[in-house]
């Protein structure tokens, strides 16, 4: 079983039932008359979809891959991006593709890696671009900071197997993350959406640019880094955003 924060601050709920489907069909009802701020937790967002037969079927078979292959991120990590970052103090959403797929690498946050092992490139050039924006010099590769402030870090798929990348891309998991992403979109105002690369832009089409403030450059990794990622200043226009809106700003 998986322990899971509730989104919300500081206090952990439903510890194993969180996201583990339940046999019954239980579902959230919801008096029309809620208040968004009643029910602006991860366990409330996210019912109506893990207590269906479609989150049933994923979650056996992300098992049956832990049971029988070595998967990443470690399997209490899996769901560690909205377990840092409660539903409720979201303010900025980075959108990965799939966890890295080597030893001690994937932490359950995109593009952030342990400290244990070296940054990977896309990593390294997300610093560099931070330094040349902002004249910040990171010293961890692990993100964990930047979750605790608002920084939503997604990946469309949250598994993989060691050492073969993408290969849970057909496990199900990108409905479950568009999910999230829609009712982020849905639920709340003045969220920042960093789409990196072709892949995360696709997702577009599930945010309401008329309520959200949608950033897309070229992805970080060495093949496109120079085709318009350097120089686009992601960390800056975020700060930006959410000072317009009488937020605070991301400690990056």
């Amino acid at each position: 079983m998986i322990g899971i924060i509730d989104g919300t601050k500081n206090r952990r709920l439903l510890r194993h039932s969180f996201l583990i489907p339940r046999k019954d069909n239980a579902t959230l009802q919801l008096n029309k008359f809620t208040t968004l701020q009643q029910i602006m937790t991860w366990t409330e967002i996210l019912a109506p979809i893990k207590n269906t037969e479609y989150f049933e079927t994923l979650w056996r078979n992300v098992e049956e891959e832990y049971a029988t292959t070595k998967c990443f991120p470690p399997k209490n990590q899996i769901f560690r991006a909205i377990e840092l970052t409660p539903f409720d103090e979201v303010e900025v959403v980075i959108i990965g593709q799939d966890p890295y797929h080597n030893d001690f690498q994937a932490n359950g946050l995109c593009f952030s890696v342990s400290d244990l092992v070296k940054a990977p490139p896309s990593l390294k050039n997300i610093f560099t671009e931070l330094k040349d924006d902002l004249g910040i010099e990171k010293t961890s590769n692990e993100l964990d900071s930047w979750a605790k402030q608002g920084v939503l870090l997604l990946n469309a798929t949250l598994t993989v197997r060691a050492h073969e990348p993408n290969s849970h891309k057909d496990l199900g998991w990108e409905k479950f993350t568009d999910f999230i992403i829609k009712e982020i979109s849905e639920k709340k105002e003045n969220v920042v959406f960093v789409l990196w690369g072709a892949f995360a832009q696709k997702k577009a089409s599930l945010i309401d640019e008329t309520k959200h403030f949608i950033i897309q450059s070229a992805h970080p990794s060495p093949f496109s880094v120079y085709r318009g990622f350097y120089g686009s200043r992601p960390f800056s226009k975020i700060n930006e955003y959410l000072i317009s809106k009488n937020k605070k700003p991301i400690n990056w």
